[in-house]
């Protein structure tokens, strides 16, 4: 049976329990987060009341613990290895605490794992206000079958969805996110309101009015400035209108009266927007359409990183809500980095680029203040992340040194200097051992390895631009494009502002201003609604 948390220190007395604490949701539509955040503040009153002490947090938004989910769940996995690379100290025993048994698992899979990493560290499991002993048989066989309920539970769930889904598209009924154009009308039946149809609103004239522009010949480009210019073609609830938005509105054949359900079409229960109803209107749709898929069209290069800047600077005059974009090439091949809300401030994008990097640079430099900035003021934790950079440090270094003897051939000999199984067997050797200690370090000063990468290096600039192969010296690779952007994110804001005069506003370095991470004007993240007024 398992044990009442209050009885808790009676029946395993002499050690302080330390609590781990771990929230999850399946379904947050708006990101706000309240239903973990209100699952973590039970736990934390559990906690307090028995006296546990929080050791740390883990949660899981808007993710799935299903068979059936396609995000990973990377504060659980993160619990997981907490809970098997640190081990508790003498005289404290870890109490995993959560809402739920569906909170931590609805896939036996992830149940035994959990089951595993609690049997080897010897930790406690609480949920719906019980204490469980996995050690003890009559608790292990409680928490198995709650696994299992949890696991059914889960595939309940999504038959219901799954044969609602079919018999609402066999019915032609709309399904998923609102249409932009369109008003749901709902009905109450048993206490519960059902969707039964859809209807236009005045927001479907900007539908057919942007298709009679593609069709005459203008850009998607001009597409989203011109609707973006109209406030009542706003999107309720939704982002502004860019680029894949308009030309998802412009190919979507449920303005048409079509609903599609496994590739196959359906006629729905709604009406064509209007002026689609017609043969001509129909035919105007088609020609749009072959126009944008045309094998030829020029299409977006792809989702990799392409800008360093873009979407992590803020503008300065707008807020911090509205962020930096960069433009097309001018005819000068040089490119712009502009204010994507208003369009009211831009600098040419290698000035700001050059800003930023020297900046950033800089500070890294400047050991003592960006240690300080990232880095736990506690001692001990100091000195034991120094400890396992070390370790780090030299694990690199030797794995970086077979893997050069590996392609050296040796003339005299006749052969590398390091066989490809010698390497792969201490790759095999090694590379877990790296990679334990990188996360190890992680959990010592939240920071990441990166990040470290750059404070712990001699010559910041040599990591971050690299460096090339000088004689027996071996090269250095320098970062990634989005290595680079991950380590601006995480250590300086940065803001463009309007130029002072008119006169070489265009590469005046002095517009960017930039905010360090512990510095008054740093923000973890952008701001989601617009502030009264631009931040100075």
């Amino acid at each position: 049976m398992p044990y009442a948390p209050e009885y808790l220190h009676l029946v395993i007395p002499g050690v302080q329990f330390e609590a781990l604490l771990y929230g999850r949701n399946s379904f947050d539509a708006s990101g706000s987060g309240n239903s973990v955040a209100e699952q973590l503040g039970v736990a934390r009153t559990l906690c307090d009341r028995h006296n546990w002490v929080i050791r740390r947090e883990f949660k899981d938004v808007d993710t799935s613990a299903s068979r059936h989910g396609r995000k990973t769940r990377d504060d659980f996995e993160a619990l997981l290895d907490f809970i098997t690379e640190e081990p508790a100290p003498a005289g404290v025993r870890r109490i995993i605490v959560g809402f739920q048994a569906s909170r931590y698992y609805r896939d036996l899979e992830a149940y035994v794992r959990l089951r595993g990493a609690c049997l080897t560290t010897n930790t406690l499991l609480c949920y719906n206000g019980q204490v469980y002993d996995l050690s003890r048989r009559d608790d292990l066989k409680t928490t198995a079958q709650h696994a299992v309920d949890a696991e059914d539970e889960a595939e309940g769930i999504r038959d219901g969805n799954l044969r609602s889904v079919q018999s609402q598209a066999a019915l032609g009924m709309p399904h998923g996110k609102l249409l932009f154009g369109y008003d749901r009308i709902y009905r109450t039946v048993n206490g519960r309101k059902r969707c039964i149809g859809q209807e236009e609103n005045a927001q479907g004239t900007y539908v057919f009015q942007s298709l009679q522009l593609a069709d005459q010949g203008h850009s998607i480009t001009v597409l989203v400035r011109w609707l973006r210019s109209n406030p009542k073609a706003d999107r309720p609830n939704r982002p502004p209108w860019d680029h894949k938005s308009v030309r998802h509105m412009l190919l979507n054949r449920a303005y048409l009266g079509e609903r599609f359900y496994k590739g196959k079409s359906i006629k729905a229960q709604w009406d064509p927007i209007k002026g689609l109803e017609t043969p001509e209107g129909r035919a105007m749709f088609n020609r749009v359409t072959a126009k944008l898929t045309e094998p030829s069209r020029l299409m977006h290069r792809g989702s990799e990183v392409a800008h360093l800047l873009t979407y992590l600077g803020l503008c300065g005059e707008c807020g911090d809500h509205a962020v930096l974009q960069s433009g097309p090439p001018r005819p000068n091949g040089k490119r712009s980095l502009y204010c994507k809300e208003k369009q009211d401030t831009s600098l040419v994008e290698d000035v700001a680029d050059a800003v930023v990097e020297e900046g950033v640079i800089s500070w890294f430099s400047n050991k003592e203040k960006a240690r300080t900035a990232l880095i736990p003021s506690d001692d001990k934790i100091a000195d034991m992340a120094t400890s396992t950079q070390k370790l780090i440090n030299a694990y690199e270094e030797q794995l970086a040194d077979a893997r050069r003897q590996a392609v050296d051939y040796d003339e005299v000999a006749g052969q590398f200097r390091m066989s490809a199984t010698t390497l792969a067997s201490l790759e095999a050797a090694l590379q877990p051992k790296l990679d334990a200690a990188r996360r190890k370090l992680q959990s010592f000063t939240g920071v990441s390895p990166l990040l470290l990468k750059m404070l712990e290096a001699a010559d910041p600039e040599t990591v971050w631009n690299g460096c090339p192969a000088a004689g027996e010296q071996p090269g250095v690779p320098s970062l990634s494009l989005e290595q680079k952007r991950e380590v601006i994110k995480e250590v300086v804001t940065v803001r463009l502002y309007k130029a002072a005069s008119s006169k070489h506003r265009k590469r005046d370095s002095s517009r960017i201003r930039l905010s360090f991470v512990g510095e008054s004007g740093f923000r973890a993240q952008r701001l989601r609604a617009p502030e009264n007024g631009p931040v100075r």
